[in-house]
């Protein structure tokens, strides 16, 4: 079992910067890829940026590319969504995932835990 809490979210204006954490509980963190998805009033939940279970390989929405990085520090059982540039629609809550196994996916149905979510809102 593995919990999953984010923080970080808040409201900012366009061109500003945020940075997201999701701490996970349990000790077997490292055997988990994880990703960071988001969902906006009235859209389906949508894939925003994941990482191997070692953070070597790391993949992104063609949306964010450029603007976000993610990261994880295995031994604090964090993943981060370092986001840059922030535009009026990345608003939404995100939320982070965690996928049993190495590789990761840009499928929400693939993931086995989710956190309740931060409200990320931007501002124009």
């Amino acid at each position: 079992q593995v919990q999953l809490v984010e923080s970080g979210g808040g409201l900012v204006q366009a061109g500003g910067s945020l940075r997201l954490s999701c701490a996970a509980s349990g000790r077997t963190f490292n055997r988990y890829a994880m990703a960071w998805f988001r969902q906006a009033p009235g859209k389906e939940r949508e894939f925003v940026a994941g990482i191997s279970w070692s953070g070597g390989n790391t993949y992104y929405a063609e949306s964010v590319k450029g603007r976000f990085t993610i990261s994880r520090d295995n031994a604090k059982n964090t993943v981060y969504l370092q986001m840059n540039s922030l535009k009026p629609e990345d608003t939404a809550v995100y939320h982070c995932a965690a996928k049993m196994g190495l590789g990761g996916s840009s499928s929400p149905d693939e993931y086995d835990y989710w956190g309740q979510g931060t409200q990320v809102t931007v501002s124009s």
